[in-house]
């Protein structure tokens, strides 16, 4: 039920995101459909999302957390977190993260792999395919200091 229930989100998601430019898909993301999802509650901090990358050749695993409106780079992807939502207390405990990929292999252009919602709970309904790198979403909080280690 719970699959089928954020499977219509995604799929909802996807409609409005089609009918937006690229510009205005960074710029603000469309909110999932879910009413018990919000942003992190205010507290000392930067909103960022939690996200773990994997390196499938090396079999290298890199926690990292991305600042929501901000950039990273993970190999030679580089991942823009355009929005960072967890569900309410009464709520099953969920993170979602709109997530923009985008591969920047040496010599070729540049490819989006990604663009839209990833959820913590299932990672496999919203994955980034790729044949070197996976990466989820653990979770939105809010990560203290001034600005959150780059990966790589």
């Amino acid at each position: 039920m719970r699959a089928l229930l954020v499977f219509a989100v995604l799929a909802a998601c996807i409609g409005v995101a089609s009918a937006q430019t690229p510009q205005q898909q960074q710029q603000q993301p469309p909110r999932p459909g879910n009413a018990n999802l919000r942003p992190v509650p205010d507290g000392p901090g930067i909103r960022s999302a939690v996200l773990q990358g994997l390196d499938k050749v090396t079999a290298r695993t890199q926690r990292f957390y991305v600042p929501v409106g901000k950039s990273t780079r993970f190999g030679t992807l580089e991942i823009t977190v355009g929005d960072c939502l967890v569900n309410v207390p009464e709520a099953p405990p969920e993170s979602v993260a709109y997530l923009t990929i985008v591969d920047h292999k040496p010599g070729q252009a540049e490819e989006r792999l990604f663009s839209g919602w990833m959820f913590a709970s299932t990672p496999s309904l919203s994955a980034l395919d790729h044949g070197v790198y996976d990466v989820r979403v653990l979770s939105c909080t809010m990560a203290q200091g001034s600005s959150p280690p780059s990966s790589r």
